[in-house]
């Protein structure tokens, strides 16, 4: 097969091209002539001593790559693909004690102990608090006099509340949460005037919070999340800084993702009226799953090669950086039937907007299904008649798909 031909230069992690739009016409020339490419860098351009990384964008090639820690690793240069070309490297190591970027067996070890917050029984006691939560922002929302931007005053807040209720920080205190998860993954957008030291400094604002939690727990057990999580160490619960690195992943991957899936979903519905009439009428149980593939809020993560090993006929190297490529295995012909198509009745639905399988799978995945099948039965019922009045702004970013700002109006709602 031919080479693809890509422009110069061409980066798929590019945060001035992930700022306009998600690269599918080049991800499909991958997929077609060279499913795992070499893409090259200016050395340290992605915060990284190299000079670039393999693209991987088959659905199939994501999933192995996801299911190997063995030989792709999180833990030798994280699951992040691009950092700033100012950051230390002490920097980046500092981030391998959060679970996102943990290989087993320690990955094991914090992930067993984490999963006690996330069993089925755990995502029950939620459900109805949740769904009043999501029927006050819904009509909260309804009794805008004017035209709005749905991001901040409806898709940030269910996420936000949902990790408030799940661990135990005070509702007051969101704020503080969505301030600094904003911080943390801003740092490549000038518009928030935000460097990586201010990124930095709010991740420890964030850890530090969680920290001052779980010492106030094991001096004072509570019934709630917070104590079963740390108050007995030696039980093998978790210290107080794992604690504080738990709370900084879930303030990211359980709050900026599902938040972004839902403005997503939001624009995808009101761009796709047909989809919309469906949803309203239908309220279709796979609805939420296809709001994820097509929203595939984190476009990609990375791994390193422990070892040399061959994947779609390229030989990678040890110490290779490897893309996993979400976006592009979200939208494969060879497990899609017309991938480019939004679909809410879509089924069966193996999307990789929850990770490719493996250890790194999302722990939180039945609590995001939950708060978007909760917000959109909220909207259609309180906002039938939504509408966009603009265009949505997109972040400018190395590896999350993200909106900052959608404006729609109520006006025709009833």
């Amino acid at each position: 097969m031919p080479c693809p031909a890509l422009p110069d230069g061409f980066d798929f992690t590019d945060p001035d091209l992930l700022q306009h739009r998600v690269p599918l016409p080049e991800f499909a020339e991958l997929r077609r002539a060279e499913p795992v490419r070499w893409i090259p860098q200016a050395s340290n351009v992605a915060g990284f001593q190299d000079e670039g990384y393999w693209a991987v964008t088959r659905h199939a090639d994501v999933k192995y790559v996801s299911t190997h820690p063995e030989i792709f690793s999180s833990y030798l240069n994280t699951a992040i693909i691009r950092f700033n070309e100012h950051i230390e490297r002490d920097a980046i190591d500092a981030q391998r004690l959060i679970l996102l970027n943990m290989d087993p067996p320690e990955h094991t070890r914090v992930r067993q102990i984490i999963q006690r917050v996330f069993t089925p029984r755990a995502i029950r006691a939620l459900e109805d608090n949740l769904r009043t939560r999501a029927e006050a922002i819904a009509a909260n929302a309804r009794n805008r006099s004017g035209p709005f931007d749905f991001v901040t005053e409806v898709a940030c807040e269910l996420p936000l509340q949902a990790i408030a209720e799940l661990i135990g920080i005070p509702q007051d205190d969101r704020a503080k949460i969505f301030d600094w998860s904003n911080k943390m993954i801003s740092y490549d957008d000038p518009e928030y005037a935000i460097t990586e030291e201010v990124g930095q400094e709010s991740a420890t604002e964030l850890i530090a919070y969680a920290m001052n939690m779980a010492a106030a727990r094991k001096q004072c057990p509570a019934k709630d999340i917070v104590t079963t999580l740390v108050a007995a160490e030696d039980q093998g619960n978790l210290g107080s800084d794992e604690f504080g690195f738990f709370v900084l992943m879930l303030a990211v991957a359980g709050n900026e993702t599902t938040r972004n899936a839902i403005t997503h979903g939001m624009h995808a519905f009101l761009t796709h009226p047909e989809q919309w009439e469906l949803y309203k009428r239908e309220r279709p149980a796979t609805a939420a799953e296809e709001i994820v593939r097509w929203a595939t809020p984190v476009n990609s993560f990375q791994r390193t090669a422990t070892q040399d090993t061959e994947l779609g006929g390229k030989l990678i190297k040890k110490g290779d950086r490897v893309g996993i490529f979400y976006a592009s295995a979200n939208h494969d012909p060879e497990v899609f039937d017309h991938p480019d198509a939004f679909d809410v009745t879509r089924d069966p639905n193996p999307h990789l907007g929850f990770g490719g399988g493996g250890p790194h799978y999302c722990l939180g995945k039945s609590l995001a299904v939950l708060e978007i099948d909760l917000i959109f039965n909220a909207i259609a019922d309180a906002m039938p008649g939504l509408r966009l009045t603009g265009d949505p702004r997109r972040l400018r970013s190395a590896w999350i798909n993200g909106v900052k700002e959608l404006p729609v109006s109520t006006a025709g709602t009833v």
